[in-house]
């Protein structure tokens, strides 16, 4: 899944929750200094491209040097079992069940991952893992930060991003959802009609 790398305008209304938590992730970072020079990188378009490859977002970044920096970005992704709770937990929720169905992302689909110990976002911006071919040691470099930032314009755009980060593609994720749909109505019993009852006709007395 490859996205433009050009910085999408945001909305003039609030935010979504997925959003504003991301950026609040970057602004509890204590190095404010190392991510401001990253967002300014984001906003000079020097993010040539950005794509994801299985749960990992994957960006060439212009730098100083003639040649581009390659870096990866990716946060630990959710065991099989643990999606399987998941999609189970979606499953019985008809609201959450139909909003994804139809693309959309349910306000409050947090509580389906809390509700199996999990948490859909990363808690601290130390959760996200991340490496950089540029020559900088420190983590995040700008190139790095700079991404980070045009995430958020990511999720803003598609937030199905972040289950793609935590292992599942939004297909993947609706394919189970029809599957569970089509398990659960052939479980359901047809309603059976009742047997009919004969009505003797009493002998005539002649």
């Amino acid at each position: 899944m490859t996205y433009s790398a050009s910085p999408q305008p945001a909305d003039t209304q609030e935010d979504a929750w997925w959003v504003q938590q991301w950026v609040d992730l970057l602004n509890s970072y204590r190095f404010k200094k190392r991510l401001e020079r990253g967002r300014n990188y984001a906003r000079q378009g020097h993010i040539l491209s950005l794509e994801f490859k299985a749960s990992k977002v994957h960006a060439q970044v212009q730098g100083t040097a003639n040649e581009p920096y390659h870096l990866s970005i990716w946060i630990e992704s959710f065991t099989d079992e643990d999606w399987g709770f998941v999609i189970d937990t979606l499953g019985k929720q008809a609201l959450y069940s139909a909003q994804l169905l139809a693309g959309e992302m349910p306000d409050d689909i947090e509580s389906v991952f809390t509700s199996n110990g999990l948490s859909l976002f990363p808690f601290t911006l130390a959760d996200v893992s991340s490496k950089c071919s540029c020559p900088d040691p420190k983590n995040p470099c700008k190139h790095i930060a700079a991404v980070y930032y045009q995430l958020g314009d990511f999720f803003r755009e598609d937030p199905f991003v972040l289950f793609q980060l935590r292992g599942r593609s939004k297909e993947q994720i609706l394919e189970a959802l029809r599957q569970q749909r089509q398990q659960r109505s052939h479980k359901i019993p047809s309603p059976q009609t009742p047997p009919q009852t004969l009505q003797q006709t009493p002998p005539q007395t002649l």
